[in-house]
This record gives structure tokens, C-alpha cells and sequence, in this order.
């Protein structure tokens, strides 16, 4: 009598290859919309920025960390460096400075002074951990500074009067923003993008290669 042999049928394969086929679809577009959701999240650091400038502007007729009467009006700490530089309607020092005395450092301290924006308005030691520096939503330092200041701006060429910048930001994202914020193309426009580790210089071109590396990309206002 012959034995019966066991096994799956071609019916039994094919819908189980289906419903990896589905789990696999549906992490795939998880992730998608992850990452979505952070490219957003970073394109917004950019855009509120600017709106504590002109709030700061508009209640004191001054520069957040350029301002001269910080400490009058709102018990900020005024900014040192460079020495007779407060008040001149420039930002000054590097966007990533850890200068606790430069006006690029203090402009968070003003701006949380002055109820505009919150977390801790005490300097802190500008490690990954400290509370006091903006991190973007992948952990990278967000940082302001002005063009024409005594630091030159980060990413060479760009116009305006500021330059906001954002590190850690891999390429594919770095992408995804200058497509949301710009013309699409990191290497020129308004927001532009240079490796991470880089001496300042020209924002660059992102190719696939590249896409996994991370960038700071920054925007001139």
C-alpha cells in the first residue's frame, strides 16, 4: 500500500507568499511615512525660526542675541563677543559656536527669555544631551548666525542676512527638504547642504551614493 506524502500545495504556497508579500508592503510604507513625518518635522525647524526673529523684533526693536538691552528686557544674558558688537543688527558667531558668550549662543536664550519659544533658557555644555541647544528631529544641532558676521557663514555664496543650519540630516532627506523648500537642487538656491565634518565651503550635489551619508543643510533668510 503506498504511503501518502505530505506537503504544501501550490494553492498553500502562493498565499503564503501573499501575505509576506503584504507584511512586507506594509513595512515598507510604515517606514515611508516614518521618515516622511521627520523630513516634516525637520522642514518645520526652518520655517518657525524665523518667526521668533520677527516676534522678538516686533516686541523689542531688536535682534535676538544681538540685543543690547537683553538683561532690561527680559533678564536674558547678554552676549561678549565680539566685544562692541551688541545692538549692530547682526547675529554674530558660527551657527554650531560653543562660545557661551557668542550672540549666535544666546539667541536661544533670548528668544526662551522673551516666551517664544520653550525648554531651558540656561547654557549648557552643548553635548548631544544638553537640553539647552535645538536638536532636529534625527539629533542634530540646529544653530543660527549671521552673513556678514564676524564667523563666516557656513555654506559660502548663499544671500540673506541669515543662515539657519541643521546637522546629522542624511542625503536622501537633505533631498526630500531642498524638493519641499527650494528648488530641488542642494547645491545652490536658499537651502543648500554640505557634508557633515566638512570645513565650511559650497553646499554639494547628493548623489544615491550619498544618500545615507549625513549632511548639514542650512537656509539663508
Amino acid at each position: 500500500m503506498k504511503s501518502q506524502q505530505s506537503g504544501f500545495t501550490l494553492v498553500e504556497i502562493a498565499i503564503v507568499l501573499v501575505i509576506i508579500g503584504l507584511l512586507l508592503g506594509g513595512i515598507l510604507k510604515g517606514q515611508e511615512l516614518i521618515n516622511s513625518a521627520k523630513v516634516k518635522n525637520i522642514a518645520n525647524d526652518f520655517r518657525v525660526i524665523p518667526t521668533y526673529i520677527y516676534a522678538y523684533q516686533d516686541k523689542y526693536r531688536a535682534l535676538p542675541g544681538d540685543d543690547a538691552q537683553v538683561v532690561a528686557h527680559n533678564g536674558g544674558v547678554l552676549a561678549t563677543t565680539p566685544n562692541g558688537k551688541q545692538g549692530d543688527g547682526v547675529i554674530e558667531g558660527k551657527w554650531d559656536s560653543t562660545t557661551v558668550t557668542d550672540e549666535s549662543v544666546l539667541f536661544w536664550n533670548h528668544i526662551r527669555k522673551a516666551g517664544l519659544m520653550s525648554g531651558t533658557d540656561t547654557v549648557g555644555t552643548f553635548n548631544d544631551a544638553d537640553p539647552y541647544t535645538p536638536k532636529n528631529a534625527l539629533g542634530g544641532r540646529i544653530g543660527i548666525s549671521g552673513n556678514g558676521s564676524s564667523a563666516s557663514p557656513y555654506i559660502t555664496g548663499m544671500s540673506g542676512s541669515y543662515q539657519i543650519c541643521s546637522k546629522g540630516i542624511p542625503g536622501k532627506f537633505a533631498k526630500q527638504l531642498d524638493i519641499q523648500m527650494d528648488d530641488g537642487d542642494p547645491s545652490k538656491g536658499n537651502m543648500q547642504a554640505i557634508k557633515d565634518g566638512s570645513a565650511s565651503g559650497a553646499g554639494v550635489v547628493i548623489d544615491p551614493a550619498d544618500d545615507d551619508a549625513t549632511f548639514t543643510v542650512c537656509m539663508s533668510l
